[in-house]
């Protein structure tokens, strides 16, 4: 009867860990204090650090106990074992002993706090072989206690311990953290979480699904306590004490991580219908929708991860969908992955501005779905080397001379360089050898190099052109390697022997650009000159031209 109206402990404090062997997923730094304590070079100060619920207040008391065991008789010395059987050590983990001080530094920030430690440690301990001093969240003290700590933290009694915990380390000064044996507290893994919660359950004598036990260890992220929190709702949610998937999944507001799949291969299987209908039920059950987007981002990191192993073991994917994620994989390439990511992980940042985060969601599903049947960039790149496509922008047009002295005709550029009107595509047979800058433009234009062509047709002019020969005047904004370029290339095309140099002095020549700013010059003033221009001009003296259009009309 007396066990019926004893008060209900919650699992995380039921089961934390009372010695080292207890301690769950923290095998280095068990190992390190062990060999530290059983070697008699214990320090003096401790930094334990790492996120919350990994075992940083467990282990501070665990070291306090080691450090201060004595046996059933009292006359025994610090052990890395059972500890139950002393006295005092019974006192350390009922947080009655004297000479055990535990402070929160959260919520005593100041540096009349620390004088009380600092007064304290001159004195001897009443009863246990060491004073200890383990102080919680220690990144929160002010900047003078750290300070009014220092001198004693260095070199303090031989009978005193401190041991500091913390899971800002960021924010802990250095000149703290240098005296202090420094202790890194891990992530726990799922599948050890999973064993320990499954142990935990044995104990309860709770029946509990290797399913949720596994959404629950995924959900506590590296966290004992967060996930023990999770164990014993869960075992008061279920019912006939049993934790079943459906449940742990309700509990948690999670998605069904199949349907996640599903809407992830009808994305990029460009299905828009059937992902949007899956977004619907998704949705209808309540899951919330910045859920459902990162649900999509930790499947698409477990395609990665399959995509280059197929053998790896992913966390994030559903054991009932495995052979499912794994024929995905084989059909996903690298670059579609990636840009998934990308889009999902932009979708992700604008749900918290949306106004309807549901529609939102489905409109980062329709970009998934259109991005899908977007070329890869390096696919592309490639086609228009090998000359299987061409570009398909239409290119602005400029006057350039042709060798009648007539009137210039009109000539395009794509990408700054001069070219033909009807721009060919990339040529991969030998080309005969250019005699004028224009046949040199279109040489390059033709083989895809317009950035070369863009810098010949603005930041060089021409001196010398003749098969075999091209010599030029090199404006400032030129590549220094320009010439050795040009060379490079049109001895690849033509098959031929160049020589490409650069003249120092060479007075009267221009680039193209320059010839064609002087015809559009001369094109504006002749214009102006023109007696309606300058009736019209009179009448509307604000009006400037804009473009001259050309026609073959004599006038």
């Amino acid at each position: 009867m007396a066990d019926d109206n004893q008060e209900y402990r919650v699992l995380a404090r039921k089961y934390r860990p009372q010695n080292f062997d207890e301690l769950v997923g923290q095998d280095a730094l068990v190992t390190t204090l062990k060999n530290a304590i059983d070697s008699g070079r214990i320090a003096h100060a401790f930094m334990l650090t790492g996120i919350r619920g990994t075992g940083k207040t467990t282990t501070a008391r665990i070291i306090a106990k080691a450090l201060n065991y004595t046996g059933a008789d009292g006359t025994a010395g610090p052990t890395t074992g059972d500890t139950s059987d002393c006295e005092t050590c019974q006192a350390i983990a009922e947080d009655r002993h004297p000479d055990i001080m535990e402070m929160d530094a959260a919520s005593r920030t100041g540096i009349d706090d620390i004088r009380e430690i600092l007064d304290g440690v001159r004195y001897a301990p009443t009863s246990a072989r060491y004073k200890i001093y383990i102080i919680d969240e220690i990144h929160m003290l002010s900047k003078q206690a750290f300070n009014a700590l220092l001198k004693t933290l260095e070199e303090p009694p031989s009978h005193v311990k401190f041991i500091f915990a913390t899971t800002e380390i960021r924010k802990v000064p250095v000149t703290i953290l240098s005296r202090c044996q420094r202790f890194d507290l891990r992530r726990i893994d799922v599948p050890v979480l999973k064993d320990h919660f499954a142990n935990i359950c044995t104990k309860e004598d709770v029946k509990a699904e290797d399913s949720a036990l596994n959404l629950i260890a995924q959900a506590a992220d590296g966290s004992v306590r967060d996930g023990l929190s999770l164990l014993d709702q869960a075992m008061a949610l279920g019912a006939s004490n049993t934790i079943s998937e459906s449940d742990v999944a309700t509990m948690l507001g999670a998605t069904d991580r199949v349907k996640i799949l599903d809407i992830i291969e009808t994305s990029l299987g460009g299905e828009p219908q059937k992902a949007l209908n899956i977004m619907h039920d998704l949705y209808r059950m309540g899951t919330d929708p910045r859920v459902v987007i990162q649900d999509m981002m930790d499947m698409v990191h477990g395609l990665s991860v399959l995509a280059l192993n197929p053998d790896a073991n992913v966390e994030s994917l559903p054991h009932a969908a495995m052979d499912k994620a794994k024929s995905m994989a084989t059909k996903l390439s690298t670059p579609q992955l990636q840009k998934t990511w990308q889009v999902l992980l932009k979708g992700l940042g604008e749900l918290s501005n949306a106004p309807n985060p549901q529609k939102a969601a489905e409109m980062i599903i329709l970009r998934l779905i259109y991005a899908a049947d977007l070329p890869d960039p390096a696919d592309l790149i490639q086609k228009i080397k090998d000359g299987k496509i061409t570009l398909g922008t239409q290119p602005p047009m400029v006057p350039t001379p042709d060798n009648s002295g007539n009137q210039p005709q009109l000539r395009a550029i794509a990408g700054g360089g001069v070219v033909s009107e009807a721009m060919p595509a990339p040529q991969s047979q030998t080309a005969s050898s250019p005699d004028t800058m224009q046949a040199m433009m279109a040489l390059f234009e033709n083989h895809g190099e317009v950035l070369i062509a863009a810098h010949l047709y603005q930041d060089i002019a021409c001196v010398t052109l003749k098969p075999g020969f091209f010599e030029f005047k090199s404006y400032p904004n030129a590549p220094t390697d320009l010439a050795g370029r040009v060379r490079t290339h049109l001895n690849n095309w033509t098959n031929e022997k160049w020589m490409v140099s650069v003249a120092n002095n060479a007075d009267n020549v221009k680039s193209l650009a320059e010839i064609k700013k002087d015809i559009d010059d001369a094109d504006h003033n002749a214009v102006l000159a023109h007696p309606n221009v300058k009736s019209a001009l009179d009448i509307f003296p604000d009006a400037k031209i804009v473009e001259i259009f050309k026609t073959n009309e004599e006038d």
